[in-house]
Formats: structure tokens, sequence, C-alpha cells
């Protein structure tokens, strides 16, 4: 098992050498060729202390420690947070290839939703310490939709489909099992973003006072 926390707790008067000295005599399963082709490919210097690296660099070299010594899962707690795009995307693509194989997973905790919807296969979402929803990221997509109507057209939908709704100036946007809708709506596509934000506001009671669905 590896781990990789929001921060580095490697000492930073060490260097990525120093690390793979202390780790190889840890680690019974630590690759050491690995781990330099890792570095390699992160651009890490070998020599360099820790303290001079960025917070891209920091996470890297975490990320490389937890694959070099033949880890079949990755626990990962908000290990993107903070870096850059480009450095997040390169993060990302590893994870990826990590979970090419079919014995290897990844369980991360993130608020990076766009990095969830990229390599998550299940998604569990937790809002004020309660599990909203924990369910394949394939069916929350292909099942859900933004449906977008007017506030008279809104009151012939059917109660059930509807897991949360805003009012603007526009009409109605509503999260909805596609299924479930009847008749000729524009449903758009929902992200894991969407679908989150609709099911906290539906949970806190932000919704539409003034409307209440009558159903068929």
């Amino acid at each position: 098992m590896g781990v990789v926390m929001e921060d580095s707790f490697f000492p930073e008067n060490l260097t990525a050498g120093n690390v793979n000295q202390i780790l190889k005599g840890i680690y019974r399963t630590w690759d050491e060729k690995r781990y330099d082709a890792l570095l390699k490919q992160f651009s890490i210097p070998k020599g360099k202390i820790i303290r001079e690296y960025s917070k891209g660099m920091k996470m890297k070299l975490s990320i490389v420690a937890a694959l070099t010594h033949d880890s079949k899962l990755l626990i990962l707690d908000e290990a993107t947070n903070g870096l850059d795009p480009v450095t997040r995307d390169e993060i990302l693509d590893v994870f990826m290839e990590f979970i090419q194989d079919e014995s290897h997973s990844v369980f991360i905790s993130s608020h990076i939703l766009s990095d969830l919807e990229k390599i998550s296969d299940y998604i569990t979402f937790i809002h004020k310490g309660e599990i909203v929803f924990s369910k394949s990221k394939d069916d929350l997509l292909d099942t859900h939709g933004i449906l977008k109507c007017s506030e008279k057209d809104f009151l012939r939908i059917n109660p059930q489909a509807v897991k949360g709704y805003r009012k603007n100036h526009f009409g109605i946007e509503a999260l909805v099992v596609k299924d479930m809708v009847r008749g000729d709506y524009l449903i758009d596509h929902a992200g894991i973003e969407d679908i989150m934000l609709f099911h906290v506001a539906s949970s806190n009671g932000r919704q539409l006072g003034d409307v209440k669905t009558k159903g068929y």
C-alpha cells in the first residue's frame, strides 16, 4: 500500500538520493531502478535538497516513493490540491497508467472534482459527515441530466425524477433522472460537479419554495 498526503513529510534537509537509501532499507519490495526511472520521468533532481523543491516537486517525490515498492493500492488524500494544471495532469496520467493493471486500485479523497471524473470508477459523495450517494461514475453520468424548462412545464415533471432544482431569469434548471422524465424536454449533460451541487442544494432546502410539482 502506498500513501500520499496533501503535504510531503520527508525531512527537508534530505535529497531524493537520500530518500532512496533510506526507503530501500525499509521496503523489501523497493525497486531502485523504477525509482530512478520515475525521478527522471518527473524531472526530479536526485542531488537537490527537498527544501528547495516546489510544492509540485515535493508531491511528485511522494508519489514516486509510493509507486516504487510494488504497491497494489494507492491512498491519496488531496494529493493534487494546490498544483498547477500541467503538473496535476501529469500526475493523473501516472495514476491512470497505474490502474491499467487490474490488480491495482486508487482510493482518492479530493475536492477537485475534475480529477475524480477523470480517473475514478466509483464516487462516494460525503456532505456534513453523511454519505449522500455512493455509485458508479458511469452510472451517475449516464442516468442524470440537467433539465431546462419554464416553471409551468416544471410543474408537469414527475417529482420523483427531480433530485434538485433552482430558478433563474430564464426558468428552471433541475437535476433529473433522465429515464423518469416524460415529454419533449431539453436535457443537457450533467457532470459530477453538477450532480453534487444539486444534491447539496436539495439537502439544504435551497429549492424553490413557490414551485410545487404536481406530477402527472
